[in-house]
Parts: structure tokens; sequence; C-alpha cells
């Protein structure tokens, strides 16, 4: 057997993907479906569901798409159990699902803190916990959790993001620890600043915003999400079945530059 492509190949593999109806998520998701895998994904939002299954059916993708909100335990469990009843035990799972809230620290409610920690990070502790038993009878798995930049840099009005993700990519690496003898293998990946529909508004030419993040990217321009599809399929695959509590930054080196001088 060839290590290549072999190594990298999904075949036979369920994956959950979370929040993955549009954007980043339905990117993981096709490259995931591309290598082989079998694609389930949720949506707390019953129109974006069924927008995202039109999406899958689109580009060719067989999706198994679940209204579930990722903060909910008992709902969350529910969708696993009923997934591993319809398409399989879940091999790969993706905690793509997150929101920030872009508020100057002193100005926020407690309240919108505690959303944001909840979407961010406790969900993907409630969605690990949920597949952890099954990946351990199964003999191994591999979680990725959509990470960020912020979760290694601070910045202004994102506290309560900087806040979850940087707990999420310590969540990572007590994943890891915890259950890598299990052979399940948790890594995250941090994307930089990255082409979609949110972000067309900030990639004018001339934009204050997009000038910024060209004169601190060395790739000198946007990530894309396809930029994304070769590390999370990576991530995925038995080619990481050594790699563990990682994350991957997907930022064209932002992270290791301090900038053009003005």
């Amino acid at each position: 057997m060839s290590f290549y492509p072999d190594a990298f190949s999904l075949k036979g593999k369920v994956a959950l993907v979370t929040g993955a109806s549009y954007g980043i998520g339905f990117a993981l998701a096709s490259a995931l479906a591309e290598a082989g895998a079998t694609i389930a994904f949720n949506d707390i939002n019953e129109d974006f569901l069924a927008q995202g299954l039109a999406a899958y059916e689109a580009a060719g993708i067989k999706a198994h798409g679940y209204l579930c909100d990722v903060t909910d335990e008992p709902a969350v469990q529910k969708m696993v159990a009923q997934i591993e009843r319809e398409v399989g035990t879940v091999d790969i799972l993706v905690n793509n699902a997150g929101i920030i809230k872009r508020v100057p620290m002193h100005e926020m409610a407690a309240s919108e803190f505690r959303q944001v920690i909840d979407i961010d990070l406790t969900a993907p502790f409630i969605l690990a916990k949920a597949v952890i038993p099954a990946m351990i009878a199964k003999g191994g798995g591999k979680i990725i959790n959509i990470c960020s930049m912020m979760s290694e840099l601070g910045r202004e009005t994102v506290s309560a993001y900087a806040a979850a993700k940087g707990g999420l990519k310590m969540l990572t690496r007590n994943i890891a620890s915890e259950y890598g003898a299990h052979n399940i293998q948790c890594n995250g990946i941090g994307p930089g600043y990255i082409e979609t529909p949110q972000t067309a508004p900030l990639r004018t030419p001339g934009h204050p915003f997009n000038s910024f993040i060209l004169a601190k990217t060395p790739a000198n321009r946007w990530g894309r999400t396809e930029d994304l599809k070769g590390p999370a399929v990576f991530l995925a695959s038995s080619a990481s079945d050594f790699v563990n509590g990682h994350v991957l930054y997907v930022d064209g080196g932002i992270l290791a530059y301090i900038g053009k001088q003005p």
C-alpha cells in the first residue's frame, strides 16, 4: 500500500462538523467529503440548515443535517446518538461553530461575555464529551477544534472571544493529554484573516483594515477558505496519528511577523 494518498484518505469515516452550513465550516466539511468522509453537520437555525443542505447537494456532496444548539448538552447527546443510528459512529469531530462580539470590555455585559464563552468554549467541551466514549470503544478518533490567532494574541474589543479561544487551545491540549492513550488525537486549526462574505466589506482596496491586514501578513493577502482544506484533511487523517495537542495556524505568517514599518 502506498503512503500517498492512502494516509490522507478518509474513506469509511464519519465526520461531524458543527456550524457548517456556510463559510469556513462548509469549506472544512467539503474538504473532508472530498477525501472520502461522510458528512454530518448542524445548525441552530432551520433556514441556514436548509440552505446548507442545498449547498452540499449543489456541490455533489451527500450531507446529513441536524438542527441542534451546541450549548445544549442533552440536545447534543441526542444529536450524536441520532447520527450514530442514521450515519455511523463519529470518527472525526470538527468544533467549528462559534461567534464573536466586538464590544469594548468595559462596555460588555457579563451575559454577553458568558454567551461567547458558552458557544466558543463550553460547546466544544460538550461535543467532545459526547463523541469520546464511542471513539474509545472503536479504538481511536480525531477531534479538531477551530481556534484562532486570538488563541495567542489580544486585540481591542474581543476580550470574550480571546478568552474563549485561548481556553479552547488549552482544552485541545488537555483532551490530547487525557485521551491520547486511546488513540484519540485532538488538534486545533487557527485560521488567519479569511475571505468570507462577512469580511467582504473590510477587504475593499483602500479600507484601513484591509491595509492593516496586508501589512501584517507576509503572504500579502487574505486567506481563502481553500487554504484551510489541506490542514483539515491532514489533521483528520492517519497522516497525523502522532500529532496531538497542536494548534496549526493557517495565517499566512502573521504570528511570525512584527509587520511592515509604517
